[in-house]
C-alpha cells in the first residue's frame, strides 16, 4: 500500500467504493488523514463501515470540511451531466482528484526520480502495460503494475529508486489527474470510444492527449502516429519543446521508431538501426500488437535498458489474458481468446491477424456495430452470434455463413466442430466480440475466462506451447 501524506490531518471524502475507492480510503487513512466514505450503492457503502470507515451521505455533508473529493473512475465527471457529488464539491470549491492523481503527489514529495511509465490509447494499453511490465522485471526492475489493467495504483508498493510503476490509464483516470507527470507518457492511437462520458472525440482526444502533454522534464513521451489525431498531437508536442518518439507500424519514419518486415526500427538523423525482431512471437502476432511492442520497446530504450535484455524480453512475454490468447489447440485447430476485444476496432485488429476464422461475437452492442468491419468479412468462414446483438450482427453480415448461437456455450462448440471439419490447415476459432459484455457477463474477463473453459474442456485440445 501506498500511504498518502499528502492529507495528512485533513478531511477527504471518497465517492465510489469499488476497488480503487476502497484502497484510496485505506492509503489516505494510513497517511493520517481522515476518511468519509461515500457511495450510491448501498452494499459498498456497508463494505466501508465494515472495513471501519466513516460513511456518510454526502448530500447532507458540510463540503466545508473536506479537502478534497476523490472520485471513482466510473462516477460521471463531465458528462453526460456531472455527477451529483461532483456539483456539492465544486459549489463549495473542493478539487475533485483520482486515486492516480493521490500517487502523482506522494511519488513528488518521497521520490520525484523513481521511474513511472504511464500509458493511454483507444485500444492496445493493457497489452502495452502488461508487455513494458515485463520488460522491467526481465532488466530487474521491481516493477510495480497496476492502474486501469486491474490493480488500484494504491494498493501497489510506494515509489522508490530502483522501482518503476507501470500504470495504464483511462480516459476517466486522465480527467481525475491534473498534476500527471509520467517520465515515460505512452499515447498509442485515438479512435472514437467513451463519447458518452466526454461529449464529444475531440475532448476525448484532449484528455488523452494529456498524458504525454505533461511528462516531467527529462522525460519522454511517446506517441503511435497511425492515426490523424495522434500526428495532430506528436507535431504539438514538439512545438512545445517535449522530447518525443514517434511509433508507426504503417510508415517508415524520417526519426522515430517503426516497425518493417517483422523489425523494430529506429531512426535518427539519417541513421538507421534494427533494434529488435517479432518474427515468431505469437503472443504478439497481428498490426496491433506491433505497435504494442514497438511502444514498448521505445520505453524500454528510454529507460536504458539494453538492446539484448528487450529481445529476450519480447520473445518470453507470455501475452495478455483475454487479449488474443491462445488457449488450447486440437489438431490444425487454434482457440482464441479474445474477449478484451469489446469494440470494432479492437476486433478488427484480431480479424486481421488470421486468414481463416470461425468467428464468435456479439454481447451487448456498441455505436457503430460491425460495419466498419467488413473488409475483414473474406477472411470469416462462418460467424457464431450471441447475446443482445445477434440480430444486428446477422443483419450486416448478410451473405457471410452465419449463425445465431445466441450463447457461448453453443457457439464454442459448433465453431470447434465446424472448424475440425473443414480440413483448413490454420483454422482459428476466435472469440473477439466487438461488444460489452454485460448483456451476458459482469465484465470481459469472466466471458473470456468462461471461454477458456469451454475450449480446455473439448476433447482433444492441447495447450500452446
Amino acid at each position: 500500500m501506498i500511504p498518502v501524506t499528502s492529507f495528512a490531518g485533513k478531511t477527504v471524502a471518497v465517492f465510489g467504493l469499488g476497488g480503487s475507492g476502497l484502497a484510496s480510503c485505506h492509503a489516505l487513512s494510513a497517511g493520517g488523514a481522515e476518511v468519509i466514505a461515500a457511495d450510491d450503492n448501498a452494499e459498498n457503502v456497508t463494505k466501508a463501515a465494515q472495513a471501519g470507515f466513516i460513511t456518510a451521505d454526502l448530500r447532507n455533508a458540510s463540503w466545508d470540511n473536506f479537502a478534497a473529493l476523490v472520485l471513482a473512475p466510473g462516477v460521471p465527471l463531465t458528462h453526460p451531466v456531472p455527477h451529483w457529488s461532483v456539483l456539492k464539491a465544486r459549489e463549495a470549491g473542493v478539487e475533485v482528484i483520482g486515486d492516480i492523481e493521490l500517487f502523482c503527489r506522494e511519488r513528488r514529495r518521497h521520490a520525484p526520480n523513481a521511474p513511472f511509465v504511464a500509458i493511454t490509447g483507444t485500444n492496445g494499453k493493457s497489452t502495452t502495460t502488461a508487455l513494458i511490465a515485463h520488460l522491467t522485471r526481465v532488466a530487474g526492475y521491481d516493477t510495480q503494475m497496476g492502474g486501469n489493467i486491474g490493480t488500484a495504483i494504491l494498493s501497489l508498493e510506494p515509489p522508490r529508486t530502483g522501482r518503476v510503476h507501470v500504470i495504464e490509464m483511462s480516459s476517466y483516470q486522465i480527467d481525475l489527474t491534473p498534476s500527471l507527470d509520467p517520465s515515460v507518457g505512452i499515447l498509442l492511437n485515438v479512435s472514437e470510444d467513451h463519447i458518452d462520458r466526454h461529449g464529444t472525440i475531440e475532448h476525448y482526444a484532449e484528455v488523452k492527449e494529456r498524458l504525454v502533454a505533461n511528462v516531467q522534464a527529462g522525460g519522454t513521451s511517446i506517441v503511435g502516429v497511425d492515426d490523424g489525431w495522434c500526428r495532430d498531437i506528436a507535431d504539438r508536442l514538439d512545438r512545445a519543446g517535449r522530447n518525443v518518439v514517434r511509433i508507426s507500424v504503417k510508415n517508415p519514419l524520417a526519426s522515430g521508431i517503426h516497425v518493417e518486415h517483422g523489425s523494430i526500427v529506429r531512426t535518427a538523423g539519417g541513421a538507421r538501426s534494427e533494434i529488435a525482431k517479432l518474427g515468431g512471437i505469437g503472443s504478439l502476432r497481428g498490426l496491433h500488437n506491433a505497435q504494442n511492442a514497438a511502444c514498448a520497446a521505445a520505453a524500454a530504450l528510454a529507460m536504458g535498458i539494453g538492446q539484448d535484455v528487450l529481445q529476450n524480453g519480447l520473445r518470453s512475454f507470455p501475452g495478455l489474458a483475454h487479449r488474443m490468447e491462445q488457449v488450447g489447440r486440437r489438431g490444425n485447430v487454434l482457440f482464441v481468446n479474445d474477449s478484451k476485444g469489446t469494440n470494432a476496432d479492437a476486433t478488427a485488429h484480431a480479424l486481421s491477424s488470421f486468414a481463416d476464422i470461425f468467428w464468435i461475437a456479439g454481447g451487448k452492442p456498441k455505436a457503430g456495430g460491425i460495419t466498419s468491419l467488413t473488409g475483414f468479412f473474406p477472411r470469416i468462414r462462418k460467424a457464431y452470434l450471441i447475446g443482445e446483438a445477434a440480430q444486428e450482427f446477422s443483419g450486416t453480415l448478410g451473405a457471410v455463413a452465419h449463425e445465431i448461437s445466441q450463447t457461448l456455450e453453443v457457439a464454442v462448440a459448433h465453431a470447434a466442430r465446424d472448424a475440425e471439419a473443414s480440413g483448413l490447415a490454420d483454422a482459428v476459432v476466435l472469440l473477439s466480440p466487438a461488444c460489452a459484455s454485460f448483456d451476458q457477463y459482469r465484465n470481459f474477463e469472466i466471458r473470456g475466462t468462461r471461454f477458456r473453459e469451454l475450449v480446455q474442456a473439448l476433447p482433444g485440445v492441447k495447450p500452446v506451447v
